[in-house]
């Protein structure tokens, strides 16, 4: 499919999960699993490089580099004009938060978690979390999860609770 057309897809499309049912039914990636949640509107340059298994979400502002452009610069002082590019894969339950960088010839392991703003340049451990630039490990990925999932209740069911938690509002004031 035309990287245009792609890309135009992918902006009207309303959600991260229409845009990763679309990726994946037309083969735009390698590969891409079930259940994955893609909220960038752009692909990387070399998409058949990016394999992604399943239960993988991608938040906003997310870059895959799948090369580099060393070239250009060597080619003016000597150097060859051979471009240097590198697969990425993202195995099984990753989350990749916003504005993170990947770089290429990178495997993230499963139950791993990337924090927001991280470059990645070399491979992640299963079931850590990492973060930084470089990305290093900053937590591990069950440490988390028991965490979110003992918070005090769930936002969207509790609305009214969470403007009080957080504010001490009541909805109807707000309103």
């Amino acid at each position: 499919m035309n990287r245009k057309l792609i890309l135009l897809n992918l902006l009207t499309k309303r959600d991260g999960v229409q845009r990763a049912e679309f990726l994946r039914k037309n083969k735009v990636f390698y590969e891409m699993g079930e259940h994955c949640y893609w909220h960038p509107r752009t692909i990387p340059s070399e998409p058949y490089l990016l394999k992604i298994h399943n239960n993988v979400v991608v938040a906003a502002g997310v870059s895959f580099h799948t090369h580099d452009v060393l070239e250009f610069m060597f080619s003016h002082i000597g150097g060859g004009r051979q471009q240097y590019i590198g697969s990425i894969e993202i195995c099984d339950n990753v989350f990749i938060g916003a504005n993170s960088n990947i770089m290429y010839n990178v495997k993230i392991g499963p139950n791993a978690v990337i924090a927001a703003g991280s470059v990645v340049v070399k491979d992640v451990a299963p079931g850590t979390v990492v973060g930084g630039n470089p990305a290093k490990v900053i937590g591990n990925f069950d440490d988390l999860m028991k965490r979110r999932v003992s918070l005090p209740f769930p936002v969207k069911e509790k609305r009214e609770e969470v403007l009080h938690y957080f504010w001490g509002m009541d909805l109807a004031s707000k309103d």
